[in-house]
Order: C-alpha cells, then structure tokens, then sequence
C-alpha cells in the first residue's frame, strides 16, 4: 500500500514539475520577446533615427532606408529582422523640423514582433552644431503561432495544458520614444528611450507581454587625414534596460567618400567585419558577425544588408524665381 501511495505521490510529482517546467520555457519565451522588441543591427551608425527619433532631418536629406538581418545562422527559430525607414528635414514658420518614419518586423521562434512608428523632431541652432528634440508615436504588434507548439504524448503530459497556448494570438498596444540628438560639422551624440508607455499586450485574455523601457546612447564621429582622401569615422552605441546592458565600438575607414570598410566590437557577443559602398545618393553595406561568446557553438555567425538611398534638400530661396531669357533659349 505504501508502493503504490509512493509511485502514485512520485507520478504526481512529476507530472507537476512537468506542467512547471512548461509554464516557465513559456514564460520565458515571453521575457526573450521583451528582451527582442528592439531588433540588434550592427550598422546601427546608418540609422540612427531607429533609436533616437531626435535624429530624424539630421543632416538636411530624405534618407531611404531598407535592412535585413539574419542572427545566428544555423541555429533553428533564430531572428530573422526586416526594417525600412524615411526620414528628412523641412521647414516651417521659419523654423527647422524633421519627420520620419520607420517600419520593422522580426521573428523569432513562434514570436514575431511589428513596429511602426511616426518620428518628429524640434530643432534650435546651439554651439555651432544643431540640437533636436525627438518624439516618437507608435504601434506595437505582437504574435504568437502556438500551432506550432509541440507536445511529447506520455503520461506525464497534459496534450490541453491552459499553461502552453496552441493557437494563433496576437496583440497590439500603443508605444512612444523620446530623444536628445546633437549633430556638429565633425560629431553627432544622443540621449533616447523607446517603450516609455510600457505596453502591456494581452492574449486571448489569457497570456499577457510586458515591454520594459530601453536607453540608449549613441555617438560618432568623422576624423579627417592630412590625405584628403581618408576619413576614419568611430562611433559608439550603448544600450540598457539597467537589467542588461550592452556596449558596441565601431571604427570604420572611408575612403574617398566612397569605399569604406571596418570593424565592430560588441561586448562579450561578437566581433563584426563591415565593408561597404557610396556612389551618389546610393549605399550599400553589409557585415558579418562572428560570436565570440559560447553561441558560437551553435551557429557561424550573423549576416545584415542595407541598402539606402539619399537626395540633398535644399530650402534657401537663391534659385526661387529664377528664370532663363527668352533671347538664350
């Protein structure tokens, strides 16, 4: 009698650590999704606007934007990021402003994350440079495909576990950024936060996310040479949720504002090669990262594309009017 009270209390037991075990690799795929709302790119230094709205109409250009990105190659339900973005300057009241755009989409596992999001800056002359002041209004988009969610069949496994969702959920929430953005002939740095309202997205009145607040700090720079030719241009990115923070050092080496090449260090996560290319109002660039944490075991490295494309935008008034005489033409 006490064998049997034994196996039956261990089986229970089981089935109970089981059912937690379960609840837990949920509960924290959720907390990855949160952790992987704002998509990693290691040519951060080409979109700044992606995490500081302040740098929308920074340098007096409509900027055209598209990236994708895939991380950990190899490794199965590794992130997958898609990102395009707008973003120029303009005029009014006789004040400059800018306006941006900026639209990404990443999955990861049965997660997928959308963001779209409308960009603004105020901007004031200050110290020979321009200081802009960044707001940003958004959706973000959730998913999670559970009918992909694969359960063992044996005893110790309840195939209609509430914990574990086996269905198609999605939810939405209403998201804001704000950034500090100050740009110089020879620098630029910038203060910012993304999910300041700190969505909370539910599913199925079920299971719910929570998308923590992020900070980031990012700076660069443009070194000439007493060769004309040569510029090498370091920039920094900083990141943190003050739970997890992580440092990216990049320096890149232009050459005659067309080639360009470099390297990138992120903290205890990946050495990154970067070369690419300016012809015109056009860019191309590509790197590859190579962990250099334990991941590494498990994948041979992450590879990003971006393309881009730039028009000079010009508000002076010298050509406004002007005409050619009809005795010329």
């Amino acid at each position: 009698m006490l064998v049997r009270i034994g196996l039956a209390f261990r089986e229970a037991f089981v089935m109970s650590i089981k059912k937690i075990i379960s609840l837990f690799l949920l509960l924290l795929g959720f907390v990855e999704l949160r952790a992987q709302v704002d998509a990693q790119f290691s040519q951060y230094w080409a979109l700044p606007n992606y995490y500081n709205a302040g740098a929308v109409g920074q340098d007096g250009k409509l900027n055209i934007r598209a990236g994708s990105r895939q991380q950990w190659v190899g490794m199965p339900g590794a992130p997958k990021t898609f990102l395009v973005s707008a973003e120029m300057p303009f005029r009014l009241f006789k004040q400059n402003h800018g306006v941006g755009l900026a639209m990404t989409n990443e999955t990861l596992g049965l997660y997928s994350n959308m963001t779209i999001a409308l960009q603004y800056a105020y901007k004031v002359r200050l110290w020979q440079g321009q200081l802009s002041l960044g707001l940003q209004l958004g959706l973000l988009d959730q998913r999670f495909d559970g009918t992909e969610v694969s359960i063992p069949e044996s005893d110790y496994h309840n195939s209609s576990d509430d914990g574990i969702p086996q269905s198609e959920l999605q939810g939405m929430a209403f998201d804001m950024g704000f950034g500090v953005f100050y740009s110089h002939k020879y620098f630029y740095a910038g203060l910012s936060s993304t999910h300041l309202t700190e969505p909370v997205i539910t599913f199925d009145e079920k299971y719910e996310t929570y998308t923590g607040r992020s900070y980031y700090f990012i700076a660069g720079g443009n070194i000439p040479f007493k060769n004309a030719l040569y510029e090498l241009q370091p920039s920094l990115l900083l990141k943190t949720t003050f739970q997890i923070t992580q440092v990216e050092l990049t320096a890149r080496l232009r050459y005659n504002k067309f080639l360009w090449g470099g390297l990138s260090y992120r903290w205890k996560d990946a050495l990154v090669i970067m070369i690419g290319a300016d012809y015109k109002n056009f860019m191309l660039g590509y790197s590859y990262d190579y962990p250099v944490s334990a991941i590494v075991k498990a994948t041979s490295g992450s590879h990003e594309v971006f393309l881009g494309y730039s028009l000079k935008i010009d508000f002076s008034n010298k050509n406004k009017n002007k005409h050619k005489s009809i005795r010329i033409l």
